[in-house]
């Protein structure tokens, strides 16, 4: 879809010199260092798994052990469009990951959209996180007992990553795979010790959600929907990743399935663990389950300083991926040119202007008296993350029906179209699953962004004469 007025620049094809398609420039600053496999793998788990893994096995249970069903559902889908973004980035490793492959596709408007989006996302779930792991420093010391202290708090947890960001990207990827490891052993510890405590009896009902298996999969799934957000990470920090035609696609499809074992033996374990009453009311399961198994009141500390390094790991990575994609956009013309400044290897710019951003919306969080708005705007997230999944989703199937040479693998064609086809369904999915009040806020924030587009196509259009007349 190419919009009246601009002049879309698709990317270079990959039977280019590597150097036409290498990624991006790099400072020649020692701060500035390229991702290998285990740093992209650990960048991807670490965005999947954030603190909702904490409280998921309590907010689920509800509606029975039905919801493992839908786990293995989101599973499929979420591997499905692992392996998409693994083929889209062998066809072009640049930064941006969605952005690069709808605007190649369909355009500039098609890849704006993508990058809007997508960065939206990211400044919202910083927010989202900082603020859930306020509620875990508070079993640590006591901060929740008066707003501005809490507020102070979140305000911390987010700016820590942004000022490790500043640092350069070597110190981006130390902390995102000392934090993926560290937070690994909590949750390995209930996901795997858990299994040796096991007692079907505790499980519950298969369905008690009052609705027909169906109905039950689907609104336990619009749960676990979050859950699942970052399967991109790898695909949008390609630039900062070496050899990305072929670590891209495995650092995605390991991380995703790598997350999603941790997601289902976890809350397997805590089902088999905690009585379904006590689940069903409980504010910290994996506490409930470590105390169950080894008896004590140690868990609940234990589990919340695990949920403090996950979530920090987390902000770390979602700092760096809600930069690279609006440095992907400046770089042509579609954000504001100071997006493009890097420093140390990071996009400076965008780092500032996200955590700004979600700083202010923190703060609204805590003193406008409404957790509903907040909860919705976290609903947001899931929808404005499968507008950039579809579109990537939309590419690969561009590429695949245009059979262009060198766009396709023949001898793959089949499996990835069937791939493909489960990519495209599970976003359509993810989108339905928002829910009808996220839909709305997330229509009107594309909406912000097609007037911020309008303005920065009208200023690339009234340069083009000037350039074209100093020739």
């Amino acid at each position: 879809m190419h919009v009246p007025g601009t002049a879309p620049q698709p990317a270079p094809a990959p039977t280019e010199s590597p150097a036409a398609t290498a990624a991006e420039p790099r400072s020649g600053s020692k701060h500035a260092r390229s991702f290998g496999l285990p740093v992209a793998t650990a960048l991807v788990m670490g965005n999947i798994i954030g603190g909702g893994i904490f409280l998921l096995p309590a907010s689920i249970a509800p509606y029975g052990t039905v919801s493992l069903v839908a786990f293995g559902v989101l599973t499929v889908g979420a591997i499905a469009l692992a392996l998409v973004f693994g083929r889209l980035a062998a066809r072009d490793p640049r930064t941006g990951g969605p952005y690069v492959y709808a605007r190649e596709a369909f355009g500039d408007f098609a890849g704006f959209l993508a990058a809007w989006s997508y960065w939206i996302t990211t400044w919202v779930s910083n927010a989202a996180l900082a603020v859930a792991a306020v509620g875990y420093l508070d079993v640590l010391i006591p901060v929740n007992g008066h707003r501005w202290s809490a507020c102070l708090a979140a305000l911390t947890l987010q700016w820590l990553p942004a000022l490790a960001n500043f640092a350069g990207t070597r110190y981006v990827g130390a902390v995102q795979l000392v934090s993926t490891v560290l937070k690994f052993v909590p949750l390995l510890l209930v996901a795997v010790g858990g299994l040796f405590f096991f007692d079907p009896s505790r499980l519950g009902p298969f369905n008690s959600s009052g609705h027909g298996a169906v109905g039950a999969v689907s609104a336990s799934a619009a749960l676990l929907l979050f859950s699942y957000l970052g399967v991109e990470s790898a695909a949008v920090s390609a630039g900062e990743v070496r050899d990305a035609r072929r670590n891209v696609g495995r650092a995605t499809v390991i991380g995703t399935a790598g997350a999603a074992l941790v997601y289902l033996l976890g809350t397997v374990s805590v089902f088999g663990t905690v009585p379904h009453e006590r689940l069903l009311t409980s504010t910290a399961p994996f506490s409930d389950a470590v105390n169950a198994m080894f008896g004590g009141g140690w868990g609940g500390t234990a589990v919340a300083l695990a949920a403090l390094v996950s979530m920090t790991g987390c902000l770390n990575g979602w700092t760096l991926l809600s930069a690279q994609t609006p440095y992907a956009a400046a770089r042509d013309g579609l954000f504001p040119s100071a997006f493009a400044r890097r420093r140390r290897g990071v996009p400076t710019v965008g780092v500032g202007v996200t955590a700004v951003l979600a700083s202010l919306l923190t703060v609204y969080n805590y003193f406008s008296g409404s957790g509903r708005v907040f909860e919705v705007l976290v609903l947001v997230t899931t929808f404005t993350a499968t507008v950039p999944y579809l579109l990537a989703t939309a590419a690969q199937i561009f590429h695949l029906v245009s059979g262009r040479p060198g766009a396709v693998d023949r001898g793959r064609l089949v499996r990835d179209s069937v791939v493909t086809a489960v990519a495209a369904a599970f976003s359509v999915w993810l989108m339905a699953g928002a829910g009808y009040a996220a839909v709305y806020q997330g229509v009107l924030f594309l909406f912000v962004g097609i007037i911020v587009y309008a303005v920065m196509a009208a200023r690339r259009q009234r340069q083009r004469p000037s350039a074209s007349g100093a020739v």
